[in-house]
């Protein structure tokens, strides 16, 4: 593609989180439901693993949704439709695992859709493929107040049923999502398979909730991934008793066999050097707080 890694799109979603097409042809053709890319913001730039939000195929064009947390992403933010990224590679690790399910079975089944924060991003090609499939499924969307909400419009069109939880109860549900949970149950509704994307800790407990209620649950730990290659260990964590790398055996696993604290202790590990790189970006004037 001629304007190959070109900013086609910037749209600002929410307080420090940002959507942006990107001119990227072979990984539009080839993404599938719950694969991720490596994006280079300069020819300094750290590699950051991104879960895809969605593909424009007529386009050639690739949507992903970041919040400004490091001093890559906030690089990224400071570019402008039209600028080009250094590099946009994948799309990587496994599809979810219902994209090779036998159709007919899968369509006998109700799926909840249960999203975070900026977890609510990366769960929209699940649900565009299980409406494009004919499979029933309502969605659970957390965030902290009503103005942290994204996305919901795209969502309400796809669900069966959409559920808006804010932290503050300042729009939808007051509580969290496993408190929606609790209260589509509570509604008569029942569930075969529940897929969940968030923060790390919403994710553990959505899962205690979910093994409580004996509902299969399928969880992505893009949180912990760094290299995105399997080679620097960072994403290494435990199932079932078993060491997995996020990048290439995931990102996506069964739920209720994560150790997640383990996990969130490995979330941890690089602190220190992020926040050396906050400092530094600052003293060179990178013109952002980052505190």
């Amino acid at each position: 593609m001629k304007d190959l890694y070109k900013i086609l799109r910037k749209e600002n979603l929410a307080e420090g989180i940002y959507s942006f097409d990107i001119a990227a042809n072979d990984v539009a053709k080839k993404a599938q439901p719950g694969q991720f890319i490596i994006l280079i913001v300069d020819e300094n730039g750290e590699r950051i693993p991104l879960t895809i939000c969605d593909t424009n195929l007529d386009e050639g064009s690739v949507n992903i949704v970041v919040q400004g947390l490091g001093v890559s992403t906030k690089k990224l933010f400071a570019m402008e439709e039209g600028d080009y990224l250094a590099d946009f590679l994948g799309p990587l690790g496994l599809p979810s695992k219902f994209v090779e399910a036998d159709l007919e079975d899968l369509k006998k089944k109700k799926f909840l859709l249960v999203a975070g924060g900026l977890g609510t991003a990366p769960l929209m090609p699940q649900a565009k493929w299980l409406r494009e499939n004919g499979i029933a499924f309502d969605v659970i969307l957390g965030a902290r107040n009503k103005d942290l909400v994204i996305l919901e419009d795209r969502f309400r069109d796809l669900a069966d049923e959409l559920l808006i939880c804010t932290d503050d109860g300042s729009y939808g549900l007051h509580g969290l999502v496993t408190d929606g949970i609790d209260y589509m149950i509570e509604k008569g509704k029942t569930y075969d398979q529940c897929i969940s994307i968030g923060p790390m800790i919403m994710m553990k407990f959505v899962c205690l909730k979910t093994k409580g209620l004996n509902i299969p649950t399928i969880v992505s730990m893009n949180p912990i991934m760094v290299d995105g290659t399997g080679m620097c260990g960072a994403c290494r964590l435990s199932v079932g008793g078993q060491t997995k790398f996020a990048c290439v055996d995931g990102p996506e696993f069964d739920g209720h066999q994560v150790d997640f604290d383990q996990a969130m202790t490995r979330m941890t590990q690089y602190k220190a050097q992020e926040d050396q790189k906050h400092h530094e970006y600052c003293d060179l004037g990178g013109g952002m707080n980052l505190e």
